[in-house]
C-alpha cells in the first residue's frame, strides 16, 4: 500500500494543487473539506468534515482508522483572509478568523500528534503576515502567527518520535478568489499554488528528513 497523505482543506486552490502533486508522486491522498465535492480519481479518497470542530476532526480520524487508512503525512491548508483593523475587529470576526486559520490547524495537529507513526510529517500553512503584520490584517496576522508558534511547539513535542513538523509562509497566492478582487498588476508577483505544493512535497519527503521546526518563506517576488 502506498503512503497516505491527509490534505486538510483539500478542496481549495492550494489544497487542490497539493492533491495533484501528491498523487503524481505516487501517494494515496485523503482530501478533506466541508463539501467533499470533486472528481473521483485513483488513489484519492474524499472526506467531509468541519475542520474548525475538534469533534469532527476526531471523528474523521476514527473513520480513517476503521477503514484501515493510516496517514503518514498531514498538510493543514485550510484557512482564509478577512480584512480588518484592530479597532474594527469585533468578537465575531476575531473568532471566525482564528478558528479558520489556527483552529483548523490546531485540531488537526492534535489528532495527528496522537496518530502519526514514527517518520511521519506535518506541514502547516501560515502566511508572511505571521512575521510582519500590516495595517488592516489584524485578526489574520495574529491567527497566522499563532499557527507558526503551534508548528514550533509541536515540532519540539514530537522530536523524540521522529515526527517532523514544519510550516510554509506564502505571501500572495494566485488563486481564483484573488483574481476576482485584484488587478493583473497586483497579481504579477503572486506564487502559483503548484509552486507552493512542490515546497510542501519536499518537506514531506525523505529528502527533508533532517528538517523539523522550520518556518519556510515562499514569497516568490511579492
Amino acid at each position: 500500500m502506498s503512503d497516505v497523505a491527509l490534505v486538510c482543506g483539500g478542496g481549495g486552490a492550494l489544497g487542490s494543487a497539493l492533491v495533484d502533486v501528491l498523487l503524481e508522486r505516487g501517494d494515496t491522498v485523503v482530501a478533506v473539506d466541508r463539501s467533499g465535492d470533486g472528481e473521483a480519481r485513483e488513489r484519492l479518497r474524499r472526506e467531509v468534515a468541519d475542520l474548525t470542530s475538534a469533534s469532527e476532526v476526531d471523528a474523521l480520524w476514527e473513520r480513517l482508522a476503521a477503514a484501515d487508512v493510516r496517514p503518514r503525512w498531514v498538510v493543514n491548508a485550510a484557512g482564509g483572509f478577512r480584512a480588518g483593523t484592530v479597532a474594527d475587529t469585533g468578537p465575531e470576526l476575531l473568532r471566525f478568523v482564528s478558528e479558520l486559520n489556527v483552529g483548523t490547524a490546531w485540531w488537526s495537529c492534535r489528532a495527528a500528534a496522537k496518530g502519526l507513526p514514527e517518520g511521519g510529517a506535518i506541514v502547516n500553512v501560515g502566511a508572511r503576515a505571521a512575521l510582519s503584520g500590516g495595517a488592516g490584517t489584524a485578526a489574520y496576522a495574529v491567527a497566522k502567527a499563532a499557527a507558526v508558534r503551534l508548528t514550533e511547539v509541536l515540532a519540539a513535542e514530537l522530536r523524540d518520535r521522529k515526527v517532523r513538523v514544519n510550516a510554509i509562509l506564502p505571501a500572495l497566492i494566485d488563486t481564483p478568489a484573488n483574481r476576482a478582487t485584484m488587478s493583473p498588476d497586483q497579481l504579477r508577483n503572486a506564487v502559483a499554488p503548484a509552486e507552493l505544493a512542490s515546497v510542501v512535497s519536499f518537506l514531506l519527503s525523505d529528502a527533508a528528513s533532517a528538517v523539523t521546526g522550520a518556518i519556510v518563506p515562499v514569497y516568490g517576488w511579492a
